[in-house]
């Protein structure tokens, strides 16, 4: 069952037509709970119906992380495979809502923005990095998990293929002058102030030009990226989530220790 949302855990205020969307969760590297990524995606919803909203800026409190992804401590109540393909689901939808969304998103990345929250930022418009941003999706040598199919497809239209394995395989968070050479990042800025005014700079520009341009800009890029429907990987998500290795991985995690990968 889902806890409710703490209400500082996610922050959402609106001025001027730019509606801004804080992670505030600094001392946990901006984790998100469940909770939080179902008030990501209703603040979507609320852009969508809301015409007064021209353009939503999402980043993170502190100067240490955009976003690190799901809080591992969600994983310890799975108990069924049903668990872990409901997760995914979850994960799917509301990265599909924020990517849907009328109005352009830019995801304004400080410091680490890994797992989720990298999946976050590659469903955004836009993405403005500082000099600290690392970017990565490091399951391979943490959990032992897998992306789902529509993630997966996500992040394949954006950097390739190649770029996508080379990312998993090595587990490695890339720094922002990579980033932005593969697509990750479209404009990098030298610190977090920095960062704060370009973002406000750019959300201002956006949210002065047409909305319907932009909004059919937004839906053609989307039909021309072919996804699997999310019952295509399911039996990946099962063989990853269900395995004696996420275990191990969750336990090492949360232990502070080398996971010892079996392949079982």
């Amino acid at each position: 069952m889902d806890q409710a949302v703490q209400a500082d855990d996610l922050v959402f205020e609106c001025s001027d037509g730019i509606g801004r969307i804080t992670f505030n969760r600094p001392q946990a590297r901006n984790a998100f709970t469940f909770a939080m990524y179902e008030r990501l995606a209703a603040i979507c919803e609320q852009a969508n119906d809301d015409r007064s909203i021209k353009v939503l800026v999402l980043r993170g409190a502190g100067d240490k992380a955009f976003a690190s992804g799901t809080d591992i401590n969600q994983f310890r109540e799975f108990k069924t495979p049903q668990d872990s393909i409901d997760y995914e689901n979850r994960i799917d939808r509301v990265l599909t809502t924020l990517e849907q969304c009328r109005v352009p998103t830019i995801a304004a990345i400080n410091g680490f923005c890994t797992g989720g929250g990298a999946g976050i930022a590659a469903a955004c418009d836009l993405r403005i990095g500082t000099s600290s941003t690392r970017i990565g999706f490091p399951i391979a040598r943490t959990l032992g998990n897998c992306l789902s199919m529509s993630n997966v497809s996500r992040l394949t239209a954006l950097i390739g293929a190649a770029r996508v394995k080379d990312l998993i395989f090595t587990a490695r968070l890339v720094d922002a002058a990579e980033a932005a050479g593969i697509g990750l990042l479209g404009e990098v800025v030298d610190d977090l102030a920095a960062l704060d005014k370009r973002a406000d700079e750019v959300a201002r520009l956006v949210a002065s030009h047409a909305p319907l341009t932009l909004n059919a800009t937004k839906q053609a890029v989307a039909r021309l990226q072919r996804r699997l429907t999310r019952d295509e990987g399911e039996d990946l998500i099962l063989m990853c989530y269900t395995s004696q290795d996420f275990r191990e991985g969750l336990d090492a995690f949360l232990s502070k220790r080398a996971p010892q990968w079996r392949g079982e």
